[in-house]
């Protein structure tokens, strides 16, 4: 197909919207820029399916994921934006909005809306729960119709407060898509009551992501972090400028054995991705004028919190390569699983590999990175995805229990700074159990997550790799499109990945081992 057929049958696409046609023909005009100049050695990694760059563009302009500090904007107001600072409730949430609409990502929509509740929280006193309630309410609708796009994300707790209580409140009820929504828990300052709360909101809607505070906020600076986009932690006033992803599945497959894996393939590809990150950060920073913006100008963001996102996925397939594992497909079922997730020796290797990672990225310097380094991530996968695991994940279908789950996966969330996440899929029965939730959440917690996600088997709004669609919207999609551009990421991924075929477990007394004070 040319480029004016593409171009053509976007237009003339009978389910698209006019803002999803213009967006999908600026990403055609985009791929037809000259690709930033990288090495034949690369390109041949790239052409392998060996390392990815997530399609970014040809020729990055904006950052793939921007963090302003809203509060310093609410405080100063913005010269450019011809806004004073807020001085109510009303004109904070209208500032924001404002600002929202010209935060750039790689979606083109926010992926980060703000630490909510704390921005709002110097404008409430004086409402009445009543009239507050109904301003997020109305606050929440607009988002998720004016931000169509389920990687825009917002941020609450871990400190205990009305807006945040509102706000899981305003979420449970109305099971909206957008705004995705991660509840930060700190032991050290979370109520149980309010934990339990976003555990029961989990129960009923599948979110909130609840991330381990104390764990994330160890590995930045005073300044802050943002939970972004699907479960991303980045430094606030700053973001990811790009991300590259290595297939260890393919690493694997080059491998003539487990030395040779870490000695020789391991070590090539890192560095391969390091030039492709240095190309592409080079290029933003240096000919796209992004930090020329206003957003620098006045102080939102910082050129130098910005990070490069050092991806992996494939690392359950990498293990079963590295160790003759047979396929899943033919492994018996009367003999005791010898693959990762499962076994202790494929586990341990998989824990080796991330440390072995681990150890690359902090020893390897960036020209444009966080303190002069990429942070690792466990890169979630994407729906063209095909017989390849997500990050750390444990293959869809082949889940063990949730407190077996749990510990297989525990000892990788040390190594990967930027975001590291696996979904438990949990019978429909702990809706009339959401304590089992809460319990399960703490003793990953326990164990060392950074992050706790679940699917709750019989909700419509389920979690695919960390963003959210509605199955009713995918089951319509051919037909009808959908109003939520991730839609179609969505039901490709269904169809790809294997997202549906994820085993619901039933938590109930298996969680004894895993939980403890």
């Amino acid at each position: 197909m040319t480029v004016l057929d593409k171009l053509a049958s976007i237009v003339s696409d009978p389910h698209l919207s006019a803002k999803q046609k213009s967006a999908y023909l600026a990403l055609e005009a985009e791929a037809s820029l000259p690709y930033v100049e990288v090495s034949e050695t690369l390109q041949a990694a790239m052409q392998a399916g060996i390392i990815c760059d997530m399609f970014e563009g040809h020729a990055p302009f904006k950052p793939r994921y921007v963090l302003p500090d809203y509060a310093k904007f609410l405080r100063q107001g913005s010269r450019h934006l011809e806004l004073a600072a807020a001085t109510d409730l009303d004109e904070a949430i209208n500032a924001l909005i404002i600002l929202y609409h010209h935060v750039p990502s790689v979606t083109n929509m926010p992926v980060y809306l703000g630490q909510l509740d704390e921005l709002l929280m110097p404008y409430v006193e004086g409402i009445d729960e009543q009239t507050l309630y109904r301003k997020l309410k109305n606050l929440w609708i607009m988002l998720d119709r004016t931000l169509p796009d389920a990687f825009v994300h917002v941020n609450i707790g871990p400190r205990d407060n009305i807006v945040c209580r509102t706000l899981l409140k305003v979420d449970a009820e109305l099971k909206q898509v957008v705004p995705n929504l991660t509840f930060m828990y700190d032991p050290a300052t979370t109520p149980d009551d309010l934990l339990l709360m976003a555990a029961s909101n989990i129960c009923e809607c599948n979110k909130p992501h609840i991330a381990n505070y104390p764990m994330h906020a160890s590995a930045f600076d005073a300044k802050g972090f943002g939970i972004v986009s699907c479960y991303n932690a980045l430094p606030l006033a700053g973001g990811a400028n790009t991300l590259v992803r290595i297939n260890l599945k393919q690493v694997a497959n080059q491998a003539s054995s487990i030395d040779a894996f870490f000695e020789q393939c391991l070590p090539t590809y890192c560095a391969l991705a390091y030039e492709l990150i240095e190309a592409r950060a080079k290029f933003l920073h240096q000919e796209s004028h992004f930090f020329d913006s206003f957003l620098v100008k006045e102080g939102l963001i910082e050129p130098s919190r910005f990070a490069p996102m050092f991806g992996i996925y494939g690392m359950a397939e990498a293990v079963d390569i590295l160790l003759g594992n047979p396929p899943l497909s033919e492994q018996m079922s009367d003999k005791p699983s010898k693959h990762y997730g499962h076994h202790d020796s494929a586990n341990q290797l998989g824990y080796r590999i991330s440390k072995a990672l681990d150890a690359i990225v902090k020893s390897t310097p960036v020209t444009y990175g966080y303190h002069g380094r990429a942070l690792l991530h466990s890169q979630s996968g994407i729906s063209l995805d095909v017989d390849v695991t997500p990050g750390v994940r444990i293959p869809y279908g082949t889940e063990p229990n949730p407190v077996a789950h749990i510990q297989a996966l525990a000892p990788h969330h040390q190594y990967y700074t930027s975001g590291i996440s696996d979904i438990l899929t949990i019978d429909a029965t702990v809706k009339q159990n959401p304590e089992a939730m809460y319990q399960l959440c703490k003793g990953a917690f326990n164990l060392g997550f950074r992050e706790f996600s679940a699917n709750v088997a019989s909700n419509d709004l389920i979690r695919v790799t960390g963003y959210m669609i509605k199955l009713s919207d995918i089951a319509t999609f051919k037909q009808q499109g959908s109003r939520t551009n991730t839609t179609g990421l969505g039901a490709e991924a269904a169809k790809n990945t294997g997202i549906l075929k994820r085993q619901p477990r039933v938590a109930a007394h298996e969680l004894t081992p895993c939980y403890g004070e």
